[in-house]
């Protein structure tokens, strides 16, 4: 590591912290003997050459100060210069853990003992910051779909405005639904505002806007834009026969209100009714939207189930190489269950987790969080 020289404030604060002292001993010996004892020399011409040197140096200290560069923190410039679609463990490690994370609001489905928090625990074990995983109301990693979209979309805002990072969306069943609904939501679907929701006092708020934390801005809710959502197992059969018609039009459209979507679903799912080959995602706008087919072979309940990926080495190093659309092979002689759609989404959320931290980290300087 290369060894640098003092800044010079320090070196003026310490001189100054050294001449304040000797200065307080002279004015003591002053006040005794009446002469400027260790203040100044004696001798006229030794003193004149005192009085011109002390502010010579400090405006030299001054200048120096001023003339020294404003640095970015190591750690910020690293951020900066990170290749986000080739993000590896090692960076997740070293820059981004120590970058400001968007929140996971993990949407659970209906069914009330299979959660989202395997899937929580996954994402924390390979490294995405257990802060952002948590519902600030209660603490849990596994949100509820059985609540309204607007709601949801009011809370997005919410944590957007306070935290400068759009959160992440990932709806399993069910709570794929409330995804797709939050997404038409802030498109505007409704033709209504939507109110901020504040989640750590679970109530709206009586504003329909926010401050835009990358512009300082006032702008609405309905007009946000999320930068990656996830729908895993959403089907039109549950909807169906829970009476939802209103629903089933937008149920495979993907609005302009998200920068990148992925959907899975699993051939022959009972659950989700699909068939053979199960319909699509399609974006409605310019949204990317990315559709994967599982094996046949995976439960479309125990698809939140990816803990046991980040523990087993195999599993981990090959999750941490994936690139979308790999042909690398498997693991052999594990457990590779859910190992397909638990990679492609931890690629989603290290891609969106290191944009985000670098818009955040080059908005301006006029643009400050709340």
């Amino acid at each position: 590591m290369p060894m640098h020289d003092p800044p010079a404030p320090l070196l003026a604060v310490v001189i100054g912290a050294y001449r304040g002292r000797v200065g307080v001993m002279a004015w003591r010996i002053r006040r005794r003997t009446r002469a400027l004892a260790g203040v100044a020399p004696e001798e006229g011409v030794k003193r004149l050459l005192w009085l011109l040197f002390v502010p010579l140096v400090a405006a030299l200290l001054a200048a120096s100060a001023a003339a020294t560069p404003r640095t970015a923190p190591e750690g910020a410039a690293t951020l900066a210069t990170l290749d986000c679609r080739q993000v590896t463990a090692a960076e997740v490690d070293a820059v981004l853990a120590a970058a400001p994370a968007p929140r996971i609001i993990a949407l659970e489905g209906s069914v009330p003992i299979v959660t989202m928090e395997p899937f929580a625990a996954f994402l924390e074990s390979m490294g995405y910051p257990a802060e952002r995983l948590a519902n600030p109301a209660d603490g849990k990693r596994s949100y509820g779909s059985f609540v309204a979209s607007r709601r949801v979309a009011g809370e997005l805002a919410w944590h957007y405005e306070r935290e400068g990072l759009m959160p992440i969306l990932i709806g399993h069943s069910r709570g794929g639904m409330i995804v797709i609904k939050t997404l038409n939501d802030l498109a505007g679907a409704s033709g209504e505002p939507i109110p901020v929701w504040n989640p750590a006092r679970d109530e709206p708020e009586a504003r329909m806007t926010i401050v835009d934390p990358l512009t300082g801005q006032s702008r609405p809710v309905v007009g946000l834009r999320v930068d990656y959502a996830v729908a895993m197992a959403t089907g039109s059969l549950p909807r169906q026969l829970l009476g939802q018609w209103g629903v089933l039009p937008l149920l495979q459209e993907v609005p302009d209100s998200v920068v990148e979507f992925t959907g899975f679903a699993i051939p022959w799912d009972p659950i989700a009714g699909t068939g053979p080959n199960p319909a699509p995602f399609r974006a409605t706008g310019h949204a990317q939207v990315r559709n994967i087919v599982l094996p046949a072979s995976y439960s479309h309940i125990g698809l939140p189930r990816a803990d046991h990926l980040a523990r087993e080495p195999a599993t981990r190093a090959w999750i941490n190489a994936y690139f979308p659309n790999t042909t690398a092979p498997p693991p052999a002689d594990v457990d590779t269950t859910n190992l397909f759609h638990a990679a492609e989404i931890w690629y989603g959320v290290k891609q969106h987790w290191c944009r985000g931290a670098q818009r955040l980290l080059a908005r301006p300087a006029s643009a400050g969080l709340p």
